[in-house]
């Protein structure tokens, strides 16, 4: 898929624009963050403006990690994806405020003990190693340390940090502990953080269809996940979330660009016909995920479809 047209009158109503915004100032603020004078006001801001991100479209917020157009390393981008995901979430639990901006900034900064070492794993193509994987089951202990050590003592934020790995009946990392001590900002993040690890492609690998990432984490029996939460994902996200790629019923392939765009279900912009032309411009139609709807999440390569975000969602899709 392209990027989206440039435009700068539309930077401040973009969604997308304001998330690359947000992942380079991010990237740059991780990579120097022990020189930072003021490291916690700094990833409040960035948190701050994740959420405005979302909430200028949540749709488009959510298509950009479906659509890869995030720009970056993955671990940086990884963890801007994450906020995303887990602000639509808090925003559909009624959240405060105050609790959203928390678990946002605890998304931005979960894996900076980790940082020096994550795109070196990413680029593995063999599994890790005893001593990397002991690197992995550190560094939320050394991610929290470091947040300490900059300035940062939100209690809330330095244990969902902590707690991201842990899970309900204490097989996680670092510590083990489980249910009622790993509170309900920590699983948060881990759901969304283990969602977005499958949803996004990685130097090894593809991204796995939405439907499938969910289902995954919904039926993993090693690592069971919090009911209700689960239950706000499926309602959230679903099988078809905005930027999802899709085959219809009739045979036309489409993009989802609304999750509550119709009475009776999804919006998706349709792209090709039944035969296979491109329909220009794409149209916009209602449809169910029953008779006369999707039939299909599709991968980049089966949709086989170039498209820019702009074109489907216009101004808050500029890059």
């Amino acid at each position: 898929m392209e990027m989206s047209d440039t435009n700068p009158n539309n930077e401040s109503s973009s969604a997308l624009h304001q998330l690359n915004l947000c992942n380079r100032r991010l990237e740059r603020l991780l990579h120097n963050l022990r020189n930072e004078h003021n490291a916690e006001g700094e990833m409040r801001d960035i948190a701050a403006d994740v959420i405005r991100a979302v909430e200028i479209n949540p749709d488009v917020a959510l298509a950009c990690i479906f659509l890869g157009q995030i720009n970056g390393t993955y671990a940086v981008r990884h963890c801007i994806e994450t906020a995303v995901v887990t602000v639509v979430i808090a925003r559909s639990m009624q959240m405060s405020a105050a609790s959203t901006l928390t678990v946002t900034a605890a998304a931005l900064t979960m894996n900076v003990g980790m940082l020096r070492h994550h795109e070196g794993f990413q680029n593995k193509n063999a599994p890790l190693s005893k001593e990397e994987m002991a690197i992995v089951r550190r560094h939320p202990e050394e991610s929290a340390d470091m947040l300490r050590c900059v300035g940062v003592d939100d209690d809330d934020w330095i244990s969902c940090v902590l707690m991201h790995h842990e899970n309900d009946e204490g097989s996680g990392y670092p510590s083990g502990i489980a249910s009622p001590e790993v509170t309900l900002n920590a699983k948060l993040l881990s759901f969304a953080d283990r969602y977005c690890a499958q949803v996004s492609a990685r130097n090894y690998r593809k991204s796995i269809l939405p439907s499938l990432a969910l289902r995954n984490l919904v039926e993993d029996k090693a690592a069971p996940v919090d009911p209700h939460l689960a239950d706000c994902f499926k309602r959230e996200l679903g099988d078809f979330p905005p930027g999802c790629l899709v085959r219809l019923d009739g045979g036309e392939i489409g993009v989802v660009s609304r999750r509550q765009g119709c009475s009776n279900g999804l919006q998706v912009h349709y792209l090709r016909d039944a035969a296979g032309a491109m329909m220009t411009p794409a149209q916009p139609r209602c449809c169910n995920t029953g008779l006369g709807g999707i039939s299909e999440g599709l991968s980049e390569d089966e949709a086989a479809t170039r498209f820019s975000m702009k074109q489907i969602w216009g101004a808050q899709a500029s890059l």
